[in-house]
């Protein structure tokens, strides 16, 4: 039994908590946000339970949530249950006509659907969606840049343009979409696309208020792996000079950030996926949580 001093004790955080966030309930509401889910929060049955409730959260106070997803992990095992091995060329997922085929496949058909299944146990309403539809995404083929020149990652690239009408459908209908990254190209060969880029690139096309892409770190460290260097808000012009310099893994995190704010989004955030409702965290507290973008 909880003593009644401590209940009433505990009743007054939990109301001043609520008080607190009433600002940004009333900035953001009506407002878009994208949300690149990846990281460990993928894989982890309570973390992914979590991000799905933060969704349903953000969907019931006004907010409009858009999803954004990979799913290399899901996509590495599904390979190695088929026999194929993985392999990377300068980070990148060599891709052939085998391996798009199971990336289609797992994202769409495994990783949307689970995740949209979560967020309406959670009680919102959820809806599939992929860069083939309703010509989402287009993309155009690109190869790795290395200083001994360029190199062929096969069916691999980036988006270049976005229709965005179906996303704006699906927030219409109250619906929260869930979005896998895979594009076709003008002439509809199929390529597999960075997720973290492919969300910015839509944040933009939205008018999104805010995107935040979900890593398995604090947030941005300006001289990893010093832990003393965490950068809790840095400008576009900042970034960009720092970005050579970066962690490899968190360069395109960061290049989804500069891309976004420079193409019109006020504010993104590089966020630590392994923190529980850390999107609620973001987005409702003073002190926030990672790093934060502006122009």
């Amino acid at each position: 039994m909880i003593p009644a001093n401590q209940d009433q004790a505990l009743a007054q955080i939990k109301a001043q908590t609520l008080i607190e966030s009433l600002d940004w309930l009333r900035e953001f509401h009506g407002k878009i946000m994208v949300v690149k889910f990846g990281g460990n929060a993928m894989v982890d049955a309570g973390l992914q339970q979590a991000f799905a409730q933060d969704m349903a959260y953000l969907r019931f106070v006004g907010i409009r949530p858009v999803v954004v997803h990979g799913g290399g992990p899901q996509i590495t095992a599904r390979l190695a249950e088929m026999g194929i091995q993985s392999e990377f060329r300068h980070g990148f997922r060599y891709t052939d006509e085998q391996t798009i085929s199971v990336v289609r496949d797992v994202l769409r058909n495994q990783v949307s659907a689970s995740l949209a299944a979560m967020i309406e146990s959670a009680g919102a309403n959820a809806v599939v969606l992929s860069g083939e539809d309703d010509d989402l995404f287009k993309a155009e083929k690109v190869t790795a840049k290395t200083p001994a020149g360029e190199v062929d990652l096969g069916l691999v690239g980036e988006v270049r343009t976005v229709n965005p009408r179906a996303v704006l459908a699906a927030l219409e209908r109250g619906s929260i979409p869930v979005i896998s990254t895979v594009a076709p190209t003008v002439f509809g060969e199929l390529l597999n696309v960075n997720a973290d880029l492919a969300a910015a690139s839509l944040a933009v096309a939205l008018g999104a208020e805010k995107i935040m892409v979900l890593t398995d770190v604090a947030g941005l460290y300006a001289d990893w792996p010093n832990l003393d260097s965490l950068v809790s808000e840095i400008t576009s012009s900042e970034l960009r000079e720092l970005l050579p310099r970066l962690e490899s893994g968190m360069i395109p995190k960061m290049q989804a950030c500069l891309a976004a704010v420079d193409g019109g989004v006020p504010k993104a955030h590089v966020i630590d996926g392994r923190q529980p409702h850390s999107i609620l965290l973001e987005i409702f507290t003073k002190a926030g949580v990672g790093t934060q973008v502006t122009r």
